[in-house]
């Protein structure tokens, strides 16, 4: 049987989430009725939006008719590990459309920016909601490498919305690294849903250990990428005189993300050696 709780309207974590729904709609609805823009770097701020404000949506509707206690994974952890990507992912978007879109005479795009950072202020009151209460959140989104798997997974995004075809299609070593990007993200995926989702004990191995090596696979990755995707990207390649967030500038970009998702699983890799081999 289906039961409504109106308590949950009345809690923060509640009223946080239904200011978060209806900003993100907001925002999403000012940009579409604005203009339309072939750039991935629009693409994604639309994307985030509309992604936000539909999980944000499903997360009020499950909880305040009490099926979320009836779904069969780790409720707490996902919700914390969306409010997570959602920070992040909007903190993207805000930087992004209010440095390319909006100009000074933009009424409508300059309200979206705002709303947008407001609702970046409001996902991360949600983050905040979380942790303060003892005992919701299991062992992985507790931990430094949870914490570390959601950032891997988000600069994983910003990497592919700022790729070009055209960049890597020349030389095989620019394939390597969107090899690195690739894999590197769908396993830090695989081990994020496999967490929440409670299916950890159906490996015949030690779970921790199989995450260890990955995490040491994944920073030696990511560090060749990161040295063989500027020497690629940037042979022969002067940024143009009348770049504009040009397609060299986008290389610059996955330069940088590049650096942060190698200290990333470096950082990763480090610990969860620490806590595999170390910790009793």
């Amino acid at each position: 049987m289906v039961s409504v709780d109106f308590r949950l309207l009345t809690s923060p974590v509640g009223i946080v989430r239904i200011f978060e729904t209806a900003l993100t709609c907001i925002c999403f609805s000012l940009v579409a009725s604005v203009s339309h823009s072939i750039s991935s770097y629009w693409a994604w701020c639309m994307f985030t939006w509309c992604f936000c404000c539909f999980m944000t949506l499903f997360i009020l509707i499950l909880e305040f008719t009490n099926l979320s206690d009836k779904v069969p994974i780790s409720w707490d952890d996902f919700t914390t590990a969306f409010a997570m990507l959602a920070t992040l992912m909007v903190l993207a978007a805000s930087v992004i459309y209010s440095a390319i879109f909006t100009c000074p005479t933009c009424l409508q795009e300059i309200c979206a920016s705002v709303l947008s950072w407001i609702c970046l202020g409001l996902y991360a009151v949600e983050v905040w909601l979380a942790h303060r209460r003892p005992g919701e959140i299991s062992g992985f989104l507790s931990t430094f490498s949870g914490l570390l798997k959601i950032l891997e997974t988000f600069v994983a995004c910003i990497i592919f919305t700022s790729l070009n075809p055209s960049n890597y299609n020349i030389f095989p070593g620019l394939q390597w690294c969107i090899a690195v990007y690739s894999l590197c993200f769908l396993f830090a995926l695989l081990i994020i849903i496999l967490t929440v989702g409670r299916l950890l004990s159906s490996f015949p191995i030690p779970f921790d250990k199989l995450v260890t090596v990955y995490n040491i696979l994944a920073a030696v990755m990511y560090m060749s990428a990161l040295v063989i995707w500027p020497l690629y990207a940037f042979e022969k390649n002067p940024r143009p005189i009348d770049c504009h967030f040009c397609s060299w500038d986008k290389l610059v970009v996955v330069s940088f993300m590049t650096a942060i998702n190698a200290i990333a699983y470096t950082f990763d890799a480090v610990y969860s050696i620490k806590l595999a081999f170390f910790t009793h």
